[in-house]
């Protein structure tokens, strides 16, 4: 069985070959480096060499620059010199070209197979980072959760919490008394946030079917990992809605997944591209439910791999997780960059052979400094390393091979058409029915056999007079709407007991239960 993979190697000056070895690729790592330094193909070669080892990957592509996965590389290629060089230089004997495995996906569903979750799975926490709730606001989202949770109402869509939200507005007084006060302009604000969410297309990403994981961690016939790849170059233009995906795809891992200890390999491979969007702005409750969930997903055999430009862009104590790194150059042009610079370098495992402040400075595109895991789980010594060349295709394919890969995919058929199940939405909309039907016999009862009580309800409705301390409504109908509605709701709370739904960490359903 295959025990590492190879990332690059040396010549007289480059003098150790560098090797991640997969029993300690769940331990997470990092690749990191300016713009335009070799990022992009480090990912590149790194999903190909899982996919070789028969570990699935899964990773989102900025640029449109990862399709290229998809295809083999050729020896028409204007850089098929300059890899079979470096392959020589750095002693890549058995280097060849060879496509992989691909499944696109798409939010958007148009690069590829629609990728959806529930509105229920997604969570209140997410779901407040990514509309960029208040305090306020977020209370009202929790409780809304609360509600469909002890009622078993399914959120599935935008609609499920738009209706959800109307019902809750109605009913606010009685719900204040056990939840506390319900904010007519906070429930509206959340309202607006939800409509902003539609326009810029994310509805798209709420519905069923829902992802099943076990179609991202996968093998093909010939036992290559299968590499999932996200088009994500639309999605950058709502980079909130790109960080709360990834971060929701990733707690879908971790509470799904069993344990499984320190595997031989790991199960998945996640790449978390632009990563410093994940943690900008983000309040400290969610930045320690990601360290958490970083420190604890490696036991379900998922290794986490964030992509950024400068490791300072994330967190220290989820810095301090990523055991495997992979350093492009970084610039330093300002006393802040030196400063970024010199901490950069001082996480690394000293070499007496040269400076590694320097280095991180100096490497050139397609260069790195790299430091792995080594036995016992102990930072290997920081080398300068040569990152080997890729196999497969250098940059994007075409449409029309998109959509070839995309039309020959083992899941092609299965997420495509949405289906729109009794949900929340149904459900408040037959209770409302049924409520206007009951009031229409309430006031045909009225009609026919009290004609006391109709004589003062067309008075009280004529004279616009306050009974009971609140305004008279505009109809009886409208009365008896909101009675029928109020007690319903009322019965219902008091018998919901023993149905709640358990939440993971980061709020999403705890499936495992």
């Amino acid at each position: 069985m295959q025990e590492q993979v190879f990332i690059g190697g040396g010549n007289v000056d480059y003098a150790v070959p560098q090797y991640l070895k997969l029993k300690y690729a769940n331990r997470h790592g990092l690749i990191a480096g300016a713009t335009g330094t070799g990022k992009t193909v480090t990912l590149q070669i790194m999903a190909e060499e899982f996919s070789k080892a028969g570990v699935p990957v899964f990773l989102s592509d900025v640029k449109g620059d990862l399709s290229g996965l998809a295809k083999s590389g050729s020896a028409t290629h204007k850089l098929h010199e300059a890899f079979q060089s470096r392959a020589e230089t750095i002693g890549f004997s058995d280097y060849g070209y060879q496509s992989f495995p691909c499944v696109f996906w798409d939010l958007f569903g148009e690069a590829g197979h629609p990728i959806r979750t529930t509105i229920a799975e997604m969570g209140p926490l997410l779901l407040s980072q990514l509309l960029e709730l208040s305090e306020a606001q977020e209370g009202i989202l929790n409780i809304a959760f609360r509600l469909a949770d002890e009622q078993g109402l399914a959120l599935l869509d935008i609609k499920d919490i738009q209706s959800l939200l109307v019902w809750l507005g109605e009913n606010r007084q009685e719900l204040s008394l056990r939840y506390g006060i319900i904010l007519v302009q906070s429930n509206g604000a959340i309202q607006r946030r939800l409509l902003v969410l539609e326009n810029q297309g994310a509805a798209k990403m709420f519905g069923e079917p829902a992802l099943d994981l076990t179609d991202m961690i996968a093998t093909d016939p010939a036992g290559l990992g299968r590499i999932n790849i996200l088009a994500a170059d639309r999605l950058m233009a709502a980079p909130r809605l790109y960080a709360s995906f990834l971060l929701w795809l990733l707690s879908e891992l971790f509470e799904t997944l069993p344990e499984v200890g320190d595997p031989d390999k790991p199960k998945l491979v996640f790449f978390f591209d632009e990563a410093h969007l994940l943690f900008e702005d983000a309040p400290k409750a969610l930045v320690d439910k990601v360290e958490q969930v970083a420190r604890l997903i490696r036991s379900k055999g998922v290794g986490v791999y964030f992509v950024t430009q400068n490791p300072a862009d994330v967190p220290e104590d989820i810095l301090g997780q990523l055991g495997n790194r992979v350093q492009h150059a970084l610039r330093a042009y300002t006393a802040k960059d030196r400063k970024a610079l010199r901490l950069a370098a001082e996480t690394y495992r000293e070499n007496p052979r040269f400076s590694v402040e320097e280095a991180i400075l100096q490497v050139g595109v397609g260069e790195a400094v790299t430091s792995f895991l080594e036995k016992k789980g102990v930072p290997g010594v920081v080398e300068r390393t040569l990152i080997r060349p890729p196999s497969s295709h250098l940059g994007a394919i075409e449409p029309a091979e998109r959509h070839k890969v995309i039309e020959g995919s083992p899941l092609h058929g299965k997420y495509e058409t949405p289906i729109d199940r009794r949900s929340a939405y149904e459900v408040l909309q037959a209770r409302a029915i049924a409520a206007v039907e009951d009031a229409e016999k309430v006031e045909k009862y009225l009609e026919d056999e009290r004609p006391e009580v109709r004589d003062f309800n067309a008075a009280r409705r004529y004279s616009g007079l306050r009974v009971g301390g609140a305004h008279a409504r505009s109809s009886a109908r409208q009365d008896s709407f909101g009675q029928a509605l109020s007690q319903a709701f009322i019965k219902e709370l008091k018998g919901a007991t023993g149905r709640k739904i358990i939440r993971g960490v980061l709020g999403s359903f705890f499936k495992g239960r």
